[in-house]
């Protein structure tokens, strides 16, 4: 569910850290405006989500107080769904489930974070330009664009309200210049009250069922075992690197999985190979590659398949070649070596 609703804001937030730049650099100095925007303004909005050839109308009203952060999100359309943040605790709503889901969130998350701390210039897969201004919902907007240089990665398009700097549109791009996911926003406010009552859910939940979803990190089980050390990607596609390893429990699983994290610093793939080895062999494809199931909804793809026994799920917001390409390259540390062929991808034009 953590999942979906990142989905819902894949590029909302860009955490970009520097303080303004030279008349060289104004779509930098755009995109650290934005983040300081979003990072200390209360907002409230009216925005239209459209990805996988569907359309949604959502509601969200963010609230900062100090380091006290509160979101929700109300879907106005179909199922009535909400989210709702306060703090590390995530609630999700979900009235045509007859479900509260609580789960954790990361603290330093927002519900419409698709994109957190990116290092553009590090992995050196993007440009970075500006294209000029246009109109949105009344305001005047600068046009900021992330492009990539490759097909392994998507490319943003973000308009910038030139008056509050809040992100009034964006869009999730394909090397190719298609369009996978849409947010426009048709109304935003920026009041310097909202009231607690915004913040609480008004869905009837009695007769629901209520589902306490977490995960703990088995730091102990790592040092003693080294099962999450014991798995990684043989080749990677260019500019991805593991940038985060852990053991988790999670809900139904009776043993520990290993989750690794693989990053360009933009896009981001996770990992999670459960490590019961209950698994049965996978038919192997031809030239005697595992065989993988793909699915692909909007910008989010997802790849399982099976490796030395193991069940491997990647799920990331990127290309599904690019997350298949991940998913297909890892093995554990006891794995016979193999000649792995270089990853290569058609440049953007």
């Amino acid at each position: 569910m953590r999942l979906a609703s990142r989905r819902i804001g894949f590029s909302l937030a860009l955490f970009i850290a520097g303080a303004a730049l030279a008349a060289t650099d104004e779509p930098q100095t755009w995109l650290d405006r934005m983040n300081h925007a979003l990072a200390t303004r209360n907002y409230q909005a009216l925005f239209m989500h459209q990805h996988g050839g569907q359309s949604e109308t959502l509601r969200i009203t963010h609230r900062v107080n100090g380091s006290d952060v509160a979101e929700r999100i109300v879907s106005l359309d179909g199922s009535g769904r909400e989210f709702i943040r306060h703090g590390s605790q995530l609630y999700c709503y979900l009235p045509d489930q007859h479900l509260v889901l609580v789960e954790q969130s990361p603290p330093e998350g927002l519900l419409l974070s698709g994109l957190r701390d990116p290092d553009v210039s590090a992995s050196g897969q993007y440009t970075l330009r500006q294209l000029g201004e246009e109109r949105i919902s009344g305001r005047t907007a600068r046009i900021i664009a992330l492009e990539p240089r490759d097909a392994f990665r998507y490319g943003y398009r973000l308009w910038i309200d030139e008056a509050s700097a809040m992100p009034l549109k964006t869009q999730l791009m394909t090397a190719a210049g298609q369009v996978v996911e849409q947010i426009v926003f048709a109304q935003l406010a920026l009041p310097d009250h909202i009231a607690d009552a915004a913040l609480e859910p008004q869905v009837d939940v009695r007769g629901f069922r209520w589902l306490r979803r977490g995960s703990v990190t088995l730091s102990a089980t790592i040092e003693a075992s080294g099962a999450a050390a014991g798995w990684d990607a043989r080749t990677l596609p260019p500019g991805f690197q593991l940038t985060a390893r852990s053991v988790r429990l999670l809900p139904g699983q009776k043993a520990p999985v290993t989750q690794l994290v693989f990053s360009d610093g933009l896009a981001s793939v996770s990992v999670f190979v459960e490590d019961d080895g209950s698994q049965p062999a996978a038919a192997a494809a031809e030239g005697g590659e595992p065989a993988m199931q793909v699915s692909t909804v909007g910008s989010a793809s997802t790849v399982s398949t099976v490796i030395e026994g193991h069940r491997v799920t990647a799920i990331g917001e990127a290309p599904a070649d690019t997350v298949r390409a991940i998913a297909g390259s890892v093995a554990s540390s006891t794995a016979q070596t193999a000649t792995i062929p270089a990853w290569s991808a058609g440049r953007a034009h």
